[in-house]
């Protein structure tokens, strides 16, 4: 498996939503003072930090979410 490929077996519904989240996840590394490897490969990080990048990636995905349903319910 090369650098910047991945082992899971997540499919995303909307496939051109994975550039938004590989963004998002560079953005969230920056905001927590995380460095990504430039090669991509991120198997030699440690399990908090990448824990501290989904949960908050998690998290700002819930947010959107919940604005855009409450924008619905005005």
């Amino acid at each position: 498996m090369g650098a910047g490929q991945s082992r899971s077996s997540n499919v995303l519904v909307v496939p051109q939503a994975n550039a938004a989240l590989d963004q998002l996840k560079y953005e969230v590394a920056q905001e927590l003072g995380i460095a990504i490897p430039q090669d991509g490969y991120m198997g030699n990080m440690a399990t908090r930090d990448a824990g501290a990048i989904g949960g908050n990636i998690t998290r700002r995905l819930v947010q959107i979410a919940e604005q855009q349903l409450a924008g619905q319910f005005k």
